[in-house]
């Protein structure tokens, strides 16, 4: 059984599909929250006169969203089963949109499409004047037909309840549960920066979204937004109480992290981590916890999934928001001072020296 699942790879074709996934939230995310924070609305309508363009910016943003389901089915059919797998994908993501399944329709939906096809690749065999009509229309007609209907009849109904389910059941959370969700989020989305953790929360987070709970996936952004500029800090930190902790290449890769960090880009403090893994990721999962924590308990709710600070005007209690972003970026940057070890100077300054005395002459070939 270990075995066929292994062979099925499901986690591999997920983080691909989310892979394809990202920029897609990332364009429609910014398009939403840029017109909504100017005063656009997201349900404006496009085809009358008097929307200004504010509003279209954030209905195109609502509109890119809104094709989430479809997004993953497509790129999961992608992983598994190549260009084959497009066609059947798209369709069956618009069907669990249209029977409203959302996030997880489209999900499974996606599986489905994939596998569909790789089954009709290996037992439908075409003769030779036929056979390029498989790619063309035998592949995409069966897989999507099959699995339009399976999401239509059989599985749509049982994950419209289940989502269902689950929505009421994290809507009647108390202070105590959101505090433990907080902390669970808040730990996994901040230990591997934008790795695959991250991404695997991203997905479920996200799933969250599309049934109208916004704070899980607001936890998320707030680790993500405050983990580089909680580095950039730790930076100011250790100048404060006389504690180099940061070798100058590094102190450079700050001023690119801090920025990218404000718009929900984690990625920019890998050079740093690297240099120092388990401090670093000691320092960003207490950070974590703390941030991930208090946007729960504080119902901070983002109502688009990407956007670090530029979210904050969708939200309806953006106080929480920023208590969370300010007490996650002032832990982690505490800890991350105490943590790391002092900057040697003079062997930083000896180093650069050996570096700099290498010449192409010195170079000798075998």
């Amino acid at each position: 059984m270990k075995s066929f699942l292994n062979q099925l790879n499901l986690k591999g074709h997920l983080l691909t599909a989310i892979s394809y996934l990202i920029p897609v939230v990332c364009g429609a995310g910014f398009m939403i929250a840029i017109g909504m924070a100017l005063g656009g609305d997201s349900s404006a309508d496009l085809t009358k006169a008097g929307y200004s363009f504010w509003d279209v910016l954030a209905t195109l943003g609502g509109l890119g969203l809104g094709m989430l389901p479809v997004v993953i089915a497509t790129g999961i059919a992608y992983s598994i089963a190549d260009k084959p797998g497009i066609a059947p994908g798209l369709v069956i993501g618009l069907t669990a949109n249209a029977v409203g399944s959302g996030f997880i329709g489209g999900l499974i939906g996606g599986f489905l499409a994939g596998y569909l096809v790789v089954l009709i690749i290996k037992y439908i065999k075409m003769p030779n004047w036929a056979k390029g009509l498989m790619p063309m229309l035998v592949i995409p007609f069966i897989a999507s037909l099959i699995g339009g209907l399976i999401m239509v009849y059989v599985i749509g109904a049982p994950i419209t309840q289940f989502t269902h389910m689950l929505t009421e059941y994290l809507q009647s959370l108390s202070g105590t549960s959101k505090l433990i969700y907080g902390i669970i989020i808040g730990v996994l989305a901040s230990v591997d920066y934008g790795g695959p953790i991250n991404k695997t929360v991203f997905a479920f987070v996200l799933t969250l979204q599309a049934q109208g709970i916004h704070e899980p996936i607001t936890a998320l952004i707030v680790v993500n937004t405050a983990t580089p500029i909680g580095f950039a800090l730790a930076y100011w930190v250790g100048r404060l109480l006389r504690k180099n902790i940061y070798k100058k290449v590094e102190v450079e890769t700050l001023k690119t992290a801090f920025p990218m960090g404000i718009i929900e880009i984690v990625e920019g403090v890998l050079p740093i981590v690297l240099n120092d893994i388990i401090r670093c990721v000691i320092a960003t999962g207490i950070g974590g916890a703390v941030g991930g924590a208090i946007s729960m308990v504080m119902n901070a709710d983002s109502k688009v999934p990407f956007g670090g600070m530029l979210a904050i005007p969708t939200m309806s209690h953006p106080l929480g928001f920023v208590i969370a972003i300010l007490a996650n970026v002032l832990v982690t940057a505490v800890v991350l001072v105490i943590l790391k070890k002092p900057v040697n100077e003079s062997e930083e300054m000896v180093s650069e020296i050996e570096e700099e005395d290498i010449e192409l002459g010195d170079l000798k070939v075998y």
